[in-house]
């Protein structure tokens, strides 16, 4: 039996106002990250597949007609924002690169945050619904 990660996420959900506009950043950070799509009908999806039983999804999924006006204010109460590891400094700034390249919205380009730890590099960027996303490199840190 494969060991199981208690306490890791299983997957995330998010509903999202344009799945075409959420597909085209999703699955540039996904697919860049090693995922793969696996649902591509009524939403989509991307797994990470870590060993048997083991991994994270992340789907999209239409949200309800009545609520495609808002968008998401991070400071509201619920989720502020997602961040994904990187293997190093580069690799943030890879994915930076990508960004640009497809015309995905940044926040804010590489840069080092010592005020979040010793050696936290990260990037900022958002989705068509206004979700903050991160790419980190930070050794030592969880």
């Amino acid at each position: 039996m494969p060991e199981i990660i208690r306490g890791g996420f299983h997957h995330i959900d998010l509903n999202v106002t344009d799945l075409a506009a959420s597909r085209r950043v999703y699955g540039t950070l996904l697919e860049f990250l090693g995922y793969t799509q696996v649902k591509d009908q009524g939403g989509y999806e991307w797994d990470l597949r870590i060993g048997e039983g083991r991994g994270a999804s992340l789907g999209l999924l239409q949200c309800a007609p009545a609520e495609a006006g808002h968008r998401h204010h991070r400071y509201a109460p619920g989720l502020h924002h997602l961040a994904w590891r990187a293997d190093s400094r580069e690799d943030v700034d890879r994915l930076y690169a990508l960004l640009v390249e497809r015309g995905i919205k940044v926040l804010d380009p590489p840069a080092h945050y010592p005020q979040y730890s010793g050696d936290y590099y990260a990037v900022f960027f958002e989705d068509p619904d206004g979700m903050k996303l991160e790419l980190v490199f930070a050794p030592g840190w969880i």
